[in-house]
């Protein structure tokens, strides 16, 4: 889900579609169909959004005041992780790719592509406006995961960190509030100062036995670390929230499988 202005966008992978709702009441206001298991959305600017695709071979154009798909942009893969850099959007081959996808988003022409390691699964920009790229290495462990950096003025890897062994399975990288530190699922939580040179050794937080994490959240205003458990995919899921620290806060029962988060920051509308 994403929120723009008054709107909620919600993302519904296996019915193909966008629910569109009212970002405080959640009630529903339009949907946005035709889409080919859509993955992700991205806001480009005021009037169009791109939405990734896992099965077709093009990125989706929506048009955001007549909510439906005014177009599509031809990448000839699938892809899955967007972010956005100035006018250039940055998107990911997943599924048995091995590429970063760059698109002009003034004109939705692909520029440019960038190899990486297999399959690119998520991405963050950090402060310095570079883009963390987690490559997981295939679904059989065909190769290592890798863990990229990529300057987005030059559209080059600047730097690699390969994890130890094919049987690494990290994912889900997020960054925090700051844009300073990284977090990732693997055999628990992981963090990392993006100025690190090392993956990291240690476990941020762990994963306890019949704890299945299923994907991560960091909260921009203070840090905490929100994980979702999945337990075995059929009953009711939990989400755990941590401290910046790494100490448990609290747990709640959600839904099944639960997924992706949204932080709604409140704006202080206090005048002086």
């Amino acid at each position: 889900m994403i929120i723009k202005d008054d709107n909620a966008y919600i993302v519904v992978n296996n019915s193909g579609k966008i629910e569109v709702t009212d970002q405080s009441t959640m009630q529903s206001k339009a949907t946005i169909t035709g889409l080919n298991s859509p993955r992700n959305m991205m806001v480009i600017n005021d009037s169009k959004a791109y939405v990734s695709s896992l099965y077709s071979d093009s990125v989706a154009i929506i048009s955001l005041s007549a909510k439906s798909i005014s177009g599509y942009i031809n990448l000839r893969r699938t892809s899955e992780a967007m972010v956005m850099v100035g006018n250039k959007a940055f998107i990911s081959n997943w599924a048995g790719g091995n590429e970063i996808m760059v698109i002009n988003t003034n004109n939705d022409a692909v520029i440019d592509s960038i190899s990486v390691g297999l399959e690119p699964q998520s991405m963050a920009i950090d402060k310095n406006g570079m883009i963390w790229v987690l490559c997981d290495g295939g679904w059989s462990h065909q190769d290592f995961a890798k863990l990229i950096q990529i300057n987005p003025a030059t559209d080059k890897v600047v730097k690699t960190l390969t994890f130890p062994t094919k049987e690494s399975t990290p994912s889900n990288l997020r960054i925090d509030g700051l844009r300073q530190n990284l977090f990732y699922l693997e055999n628990g939580v992981r963090q990392m100062d993006i100025t690190s040179n090392e993956l990291p050794g240690t476990t941020f937080i762990i994963q306890k036995a019949g704890e299945l994490f299923y994907n991560i959240g960091i909260n921009p205003e203070n840090g905490d670390v929100f994980v979702t458990d999945a337990v075995d995919y059929s009953q009711q899921g939990y989400v755990s929230i941590y401290s910046s620290k790494g100490s448990l806060i609290t747990k709640q029962k959600v839904g099944i499988i639960p997924g992706s988060m949204y932080f709604k920051i409140k704006i202080n509308t206090k005048t002086p």
